[in-house]
């Protein structure tokens, strides 16, 4: 199932061409339609994949086949060598959907079940489907698992950690007993151990489904929904709607009606949580067509709101669309305020399906924004269409250069589902690759882009956290292919030496006495570097 391509060439379409190189390619087979969903980069840069898919020879324990989709994770190296694959199964269909990397090493995974109690499924069924949650270490051992749900239908869509080291979830729920439309927005709060805060239920007349979430500094979060709903109306008024309770998961949730109108088929509503998962405002943008919000990143000056629309200028979208689905982006400061908005095109559907920040080196300013999406055939074909491509955006939304991305081999179908940028300018990207539709495997392309790299402003050495209680990240910041990190105390005796190829390497100082330390620095390049270690 696994086979580790190694190449060093890939040329994009480009509006500037620069040379764009693979350091490697990951390409993880199968023989049925496997989802991917996202690539989540630990603290220590390596990459766990995540998705779904239907192992060919998962056995239960009552010798029976389980022919149902599984949580399927796979976790690599910075060289992108496997280190550890996993799969997670209830008796039915289970879809990973959303994963967050947690700041004690491990990760959280959210994600979609239709299985009752069994196999490696602790709780029953609470009716229809159901959100499950598992938190694991870095080496993908359960830490502990929950379900929440209803007797309706729930779906997980987007999970993030809370700065007290807690969770939260959204998703959405069908036909809510008191809910606003045939779909509506649920965000659960949790605790580091999985017990449920705090809940609340967001939506319209309509259908309304969120699509992301991302952490927000003052500790809540930023939703991003896809609204094809109007405000609810009914014989209570709003305020009555506000205050009513609803029991799911054994609390009292809070209940939000959606509050602005939609402008067309489908809109981009955007809503401001509290740390307390109360709503601070809430915004609504659209055109007269339909409007599908994707993703949203969080920069210096605000949020940006990124999707697809077949609007033309119409409602308070501002500007056009060149032909079929065009990339369209919002800039709002962190009132809900919008500062901009472009709109980009790569011909028939394009579809945005990441987005990546590029901060200055104390993170106080932001850069500019890295897009990763795919765009799909409609009355014709083009070149590069169903290939991973790629869409650099300085601070105001001015198109500085896009390029298409192969990788080693291109196959018939290509979609990507997700891009991350590391520390040291390389990207990954990952995404499904087929000859033919319902035979997916998934593609892992990491790469290194000049471009990119003249952006990302670098330190010989770093370590994080300083001061240190267990762990250590010493980060190096120029190239090599082999290093020496040595530790010595301010006696200058060497308590710890170890070799290393990645550019993060985790280093453990459990056991030193409080006091100051001395890290060292050797390349194979002849290279050095020295920085200061605090143990606490």
């Amino acid at each position: 199932m696994k086979k580790l391509y190694m190449s060093v060439l890939l040329i994009g379409n480009a509006v500037s061409l620069n040379a764009q190189d693979v350091v490697w390619q990951k390409d993880i087979k199968s023989t049925t339609q496997d989802f991917l969903s996202q690539v989540t980069t630990t603290v220590d840069q390596q990459y766990l994949i995540t998705g779904s898919s239907i192992q060919s020879k998962k056995i239960t324990s009552e010798n029976k086949q389980n022919n149902g989709y599984d949580f399927h994770l796979v976790k690599l190296n910075q060289q992108g060598e496997e280190v550890w694959e996993k799969y997670f199964s209830g008796q039915n269909h289970d879809f990973l959907s959303a994963t967050v990397a947690t700041r004690e090493g491990g990760f959280l995974l959210a994600g979609t079940s239709h299985s009752g109690k069994g196999l490696d499924k602790k709780d029953s069924s609470k009716g229809g489907s159901d959100i499950w949650l598992i938190r694991i270490n870095e080496f993908g051992d359960e830490l502990w698992q929950k379900t929440l749900g209803t007797s309706q239908d729930e779906e997980a869509r987007s999970v993030i950690q809370t700065a007290d080291l807690g969770f939260m979830v959204a998703g959405n729920v069908q036909n809510a007993a008191n809910g606003f439309g045939s779909k509506d927005v649920t965000v659960i709060r949790l605790d580091k151990n999985g017990k449920v805060l705090s809940e609340i239920i967001l939506g319209g007349k309509g259908l309304d489904e969120v699509e992301k979430m991302i952490p927000t500094p003052d500790g809540g979060a930023l939703l991003g929904v896809y609204s094809r709903s109007n405000t609810f109306t009914n014989v209570q008024s709003s305020a009555q709607a506000e205050n009513k309770h609803v029991n799911i998961n054994s609390l009292k949730s809070q209940i939000h009606s959606k509050s602005t109108e939609n402008f067309g088929e489908g809109d981009y509503w955007v809503i401001k949580l509290s740390k307390d998962n109360k709503v601070e405002w809430e915004k609504n943008f659209g055109g007269k067509g339909d409007d599908h919000l994707r993703t949203m990143a969080f920069t210096s000056s605000g949020y940006i709101i990124g999707g697809e629309s077949r609007s033309e200028k119409s409602g308070n979208k501002t500007v056009g669309i060149e032909e079929g689905t065009d990339i369209w982006l919002i800039s709002l400061n962190i009132r809900g305020e919008e500062q901009w908005q472009k709109s980009y095109n790569f011909k028939n559907r394009d579809i945005l399906m990441g987005m990546n920040v590029i901060n200055t080196r104390d993170g106080k300013n932001s850069k500019g924004v890295l897009l990763g999406g795919y765009t799909q055939a409609e009355g014709r074909i083009e070149a590069d269409d169903e290939t991973f491509w790629m869409l650099y955006i300085d601070n105001n939304g001015n198109e500085q250069w896009r390029k298409h991305v192969k990788g080693e081999s291109r196959k018939k179908e290509e979609r990507l589902s997700d891009l991350k940028m590391n520390k040291d300018g390389s990207i990954i990207l990952a995404g499904t690759s087929a000859e033919e539709l319902g035979k997916e495997n998934w593609k892992i392309v990491k790469l290194g882009d000049q471009q990119i790299d003249q952006l990302i402003e670098k330190q010989n050495i770093k370590i994080y956290p300083n001061p240190v209680s267990d762990y250590a990240y010493v980060e190096i910041g120029f190239d090599f292919k082999e290093a020496d990190i040595t530790l010595y105390d301010m006696g200058g005796r060497q308590l710890q030496s170890l070799e290393t190829k990645n550019k993060i390497t985790k280093i453990n100082t459990q056991n030193l006495i409080q006091g100051a330390y001395l890290i060292v620095i050797k390349t194979d390049t002849e290279k050095t570097a020295n920085a200061k270690l605090i143990k606490k």
